[in-house]
């Protein structure tokens, strides 16, 4: 994890930055294998960048074990790149044990998880789940092209159809990461089982009033597009009490005002609305309580109203015999734990598309992540790792 941290690291730039096919990620990925090689595993890369190494042990499907390297911008030490030295250590430690799995293990580390050009790439890759339409036209925020950025790094994006798994082929999908979030450090609960990913929608929204002088218009003859997009904000606990749940999140997370000038009344307010939730029924309820809530606050301030709706990802359970697995072996370990929500996307949720999945948290010091303060402690990573290898020699034996 030390070596692994430094690759990233520039003088005067905070955290580390290992975007989804940067040479920094790419460096990454061949340190990474060549550790794996160093384990005597079998080691490959597929045409959208997933790195693999097999280990087998015998015939048959393989328990897949791991996470992603890349980061976000100024991201942290822990993120995605314990996953895959966590799946690198429980193989170690069984080699080094003398236990030989009855079915191969495979550790995987998946390429453009965090975002870089839209997420994941890799697990939807190997699920089959890629959109040749986005795979074709993405880009990042700088313009740069993901099938330019995949080509100089020698990968095949026109071939990523390859890189799709036979369900037949693996029989578990294990993933460890930090939590990213306050709760399991907040309880004191070291190991988080997490039952399912929730679902996300994103709308951008454009509330549209009348730009005029702010000193010259009467306040109540003002069509003003941010009074607009304040009224809407300071109801969003009330669209949760409504139509949510105590795992609902709705989020204003970008705005944009035009013309954005101190002596000009907004005419323009847009904004990104995210909505998430475990449960697809409630998403739809949040939904549409966002809707009729923005149409009224639209009517009362005599505002124009465009709803973009952009994207929606269903929320996905995790496998119930994983999460058996693990809570059984966390109880044989005396580790406490807690079944929960994952409000963050991980791979876990594509690869639940592929082959039976299922997702373990540690705590997140303060509940931190994507900055260079991500912290976790290594007492729990130690309890993480080992309820990670003990289920990954459960599921093996099944």
């Amino acid at each position: 994890m030390e070596d692994l941290g430094e690759i990233g690291r520039t003088e005067g730039v905070p955290g580390i930055n290992r975007p989804g096919f940067s040479d920094a990620d790419m460096a990454a990925r061949a340190f990474m294998a060549d550790r794996m090689k160093a384990l005597g595993l079998l080691v490959s890369m597929d045409a959208v960048g997933n790195l693999s190494g097999l280990w087998k042990t015998g015939e048959g499907p393989a328990v897949m074990v791991g996470s992603h390297l890349d980061t976000v911008p100024m991201g942290g030490f822990y993120d995605g790149a314990l996953g895959v030295a966590a799946a690198m250590e429980c193989v170690r430690a069984l080699m080094d044990a003398g236990v030989t799995p009855p079915c191969p293990i495979e550790v995987i580390a998946t390429a453009e998880e965090e975002g870089r050009f839209g997420g994941m790439l890799g697990s939807q890759a190997l699920a089959g789940a890629v959109d040749p339409a986005w795979l074709e036209t993405a880009v990042d925020e700088d313009g740069t092209r993901l099938v330019d950025a995949m080509t100089a790094h020698g990968l095949v994006p026109g071939a990523y159809e390859t890189a799709r798994r036979n369900p037949d082929s693996v029989k578990a999908f294990l993933e460890l990461h930090i939590e990213q979030g306050p709760v399991l450090e907040a309880e004191g609960i070291p190991i988080g089982i997490v039952e399912g990913i929730s679902g996300v929608f994103k709308w951008s929204v454009r509330l549209t009033g009348v730009a005029n002088h702010a000193g010259t218009t009467p306040m109540d003859l003002r069509k003003d597009a941010f009074v607009g997009l304040v009224d809407f904000a300071r109801q969003i606990p009330a669209i949760i009490a409504g139509a949510g749940t105590d795992q609902s999140r709705v989020t204003i997370g970008a705005v944009e005002l035009k013309p954005n000038h101190p002596h000009t009344i907004p005419g323009e307010a847009v904004f990104t609305l995210i909505g998430r939730d475990i449960s697809p029924d409630v998403m739809r309820a949040l939904a549409d309580a966002s809707r009729r809530t923005l149409e009224a606050v639209a009517a009362r301030f005599g505002l124009g109203l465009a709803i973009d709706e952009q994207s929606w990802l269903d929320p996905k359970p995790c496998d119930r015999e994983v999460i058996a697995a693990f809570a059984r072996q966390a109880e044989r370990l005396g580790l406490a734990y807690k079944v929960m929500p994952s409000g963050a996307g991980h791979d876990t949720q594509f690869m639940a598309d592929l082959t039976r999945a299922g997702l373990i948290f540690v705590p997140s010091i303060g509940g931190i992540s994507h900055a260079p303060e991500e912290e976790t402690a290594w007492s729990d990573i130690e309890a993480g790792v080992n309820l990670l290898l003990n289920t990954i020699t459960d599921l093996a034996a099944r």
